[in-house]
């Protein structure tokens, strides 16, 4: 049977909720009723099946929550026969009854009451968001109060476990950082923002609280640098303090393997830096580096010379070490697969570099090659670094 059925009725009012438009009605301040789609017996299907019809219009009056708009059919064999023409529920609470979101609406217009109350600048996300609203419903006036706190004091200069809110801690503003995010940015005035950041990871410094400090980690590859120190020291500084170095300096190495740093050996001058974990944006900020020679060790695949890429946008001088094709071409016993290649344009690459980086991208040499930096002999580095020297 194609008619509507109640379980049809009630797929609908389903979809209108998972839209979030049955909770979106709280919002106006005048709903119209909600008009659903209706297939009803035709005249042809009535005399056929006339029993089935009026049990199916029995069921359909039955039906709690649900108003429904008549229509006299002149059937000639039957007479006038009373069948729905229209479907409506009235209001927003009828349409949640019938698949029993009652208590949900019930929720949420509590929700809207507290915001109105609270912080009505809220309502277009309210209207935006409803669902994830009821998801919040538990923390909601705690969210509130964080969210007062930060219209009052914006960009405050401090780390978010210094701000002191009844009833919350540290823990619940990290946890909801994500929406907190959404709302701030809906309430707060440009001027307290910083556009430079975003995401749930960068809300510190994207409203003005303090953030916890990136930290260099380095080996000082020349012992007289650091005269009394252990040979090679291995050193870790928050990156205001080491733009603040002053050593004279020639050469400063950076790799992103562990081993490979830890390994690498004594050079006149220098110091090598352990990648990882930080954006290159913290280096920048050591003007030092400038007049360095700078030389960057990763693999060579397609994703090595995206990072070098990215690490001229901050230190244009910077130079590749043990990224050429002789030494790919060398390693070939050691050759590796890269997952998921990067195949964007790359426009900081000198010649050979990007003949390399096209070749890789293109696969003319292998299928998704790579040769891992930890996999080069270290008798190249040892040969590569008496060359620079």
């Amino acid at each position: 049977m194609s008619w509507t059925t109640p379980e049809a009725i009630r797929a609908q009012l389903q979809r209108h909720w998972t839209r979030g438009e049955l909770l979106r009605r709280v919002l106006e301040p005048d709903p119209q009723p909600l008009r659903l789609a209706l297939k009803a017996p035709s005249s042809a299907e009535l005399g056929q099946r006339f029993a089935e019809a009026r049990q199916w219009v029995a069921t359909l009056d039955a039906l709690a929550h649900l108003r429904i708009e008549w229509r006299t059919l002149h059937h000639r064999a039957l007479g006038p026969q009373r069948l729905p023409a229209r479907l409506w529920v009235d209001d927003t609470e009828a349409a949640c009854a019938l698949i029993g979101k009652r208590g949900a609406v019930s929720t949420f217009r509590c929700l809207v009451v507290e915001t109105e109350q609270r912080c009505p600048g809220l309502r277009p996300w309210l209207a935006r968001r409803p669902l994830r609203a009821l998801e919040l419903a538990e923390h909601w006036s705690a969210l509130l109060a964080v969210t007062a706190w930060c219209l009052a004091h914006p960009r405050p200069g401090i780390y978010l476990r210094q701000v002191d809110i009844p009833g919350v801690h540290t823990k619940f503003i990290e946890t909801h950082r994500a929406v907190l995010a959404e709302w701030l940015d809906l309430l707060l005035p440009a001027t307290a923002i910083d556009s430079a950041y975003s995401g749930a990871q960068q809300f510190a410094p994207r409203y003005g609280f303090r953030d916890k400090p990136v930290r260099i980690r380095f080996r000082v590859l020349d012992p007289e640098l650091l005269p009394g120190a252990p040979d090679c020291p291995d050193i870790t500084l928050d990156a205001a303090s080491f733009a603040a170095l002053a050593l004279p300096l020639r050469r400063v190495f950076i790799t992103e393997n562990e081993t490979n740093f830890l390994a690498f050996p004594p050079v006149a001058g220098a110091i090598v830096i352990f990648g990882a974990g930080y954006g290159w944006e913290a280096l920048a900020q050591a003007q030092w580096l400038q007049h360095c020679a700078l030389h960057y060790w990763g693999d060579i695949d397609t994703h090595g010379f995206a990072i070098l890429d990215r690490l001229r946008a901050h230190l244009p001088g910077v130079e590749s070490l043990l990224m050429d094709r002789a030494t790919l071409l060398a390693h070939r016993d050691h050759w590796g697969h890269e997952p998921q290649p990067f195949t964007q344009p790359l426009s900081r690459l000198d010649a050979d570099e990007r003949a390399l980086f096209e070749d890789l991208v293109e696969q003319r040499l292998g299928k998704r090659l790579r040769l891992e930096q930890e996999r080069v002999g270290f008798s190249w580095l040892e040969q590569a670094l008496t060359a620079l020297s």
